[in-house]
């Protein structure tokens, strides 16, 4: 018996995603009819989800590309707002995830707030892997390309456990951000930072006290 497998991909890439939709037509099971929309921003796959919901035909499986431009009403800037909105609408849909970004924090950050079905780094991607991901995703999922997992394997292997605030520090300073800068990105007290990354450089072990050589640690175990 023939297997409706309804699909919605959103990608601002139209050559990407007609490789992704060619790919999953030219590798699915012989029993799966897949019926697929694209979407190629916030505002296209919005409306697609909405007109799911209301005819009563959701999709089982989304791709969502994580940079996507905003929606004109502001509601939705990524790929991960579709994602959160997509978990409230359509619950039992299934979700895969796709970025260029591999940095540990991001990835880290997308599993805890999304916690996708599927996650794929796109420079690991292959049509044999993207067949696969769609194939595990409906069967057994989760599906992580190799980054994902490599990444996933240091957080859980690692014995240093860091909440969020602390993960995000790491972040904002890998990426340039200066110390007395971060209160605009975080929402403590610049004081409260700096007894944060004192903290941090004893949990890694900095002798020197050099922020670069906390960075180059964290880097050494998997959190930047």
């Amino acid at each position: 018996m023939e297997k409706i497998i309804r699909i919605l991909m959103t990608d601002d890439h139209p050559i990407i995603i007609e490789g992704y939709q060619n790919t999953l037509l030219a590798t699915k099971k012989d029993n799966q009819k897949l019926l697929i929309d694209i979407a190629n921003n916030c505002d296209e796959s919005v409306k697609f989800m909405n007109r799911a919901v209301e005819t009563e035909k959701p999709y089982d499986v989304l791709f969502m590309d994580i940079s996507l431009p905003p929606s004109t009403d502001g509601k939705f800037n990524s790929g991960e707002d579709l994602a959160k909105y997509a978990r409230k609408v359509m619950p039992e849909a299934k979700i895969v995830m796709l970025t260029m970004f591999n940095e540990n924090y991001r990835v880290h950050n997308l599993i805890k707030n999304i916690d996708p079905e599927g996650f794929l780094i796109k420079s690991d991607l292959t049509s044999s892997e993207l067949a696969s991901a769609f194939q595990a995703v409906l069967n057994n999922p989760p599906f992580y390309s190799g980054t994902v997992n490599s990444i996933v394997r240091k957080s859980i292997t690692n014995d240093i456990d860091l909440d969020d605030i602390d993960r995000k520090i790491l972040y904002l300073l890998s990426q340039g951000i200066r110390t007395k800068n971060l209160v605009d990105h975080i929402d403590i007290s610049l004081s409260a930072i700096e007894k944060r990354k004192k903290q941090l450089k004893l949990l890694f072990d900095v002798q020197d006290g050099n922020d670069e050589t906390l960075l180059d640690e964290a880097r050494l175990k998997g959190f930047i």
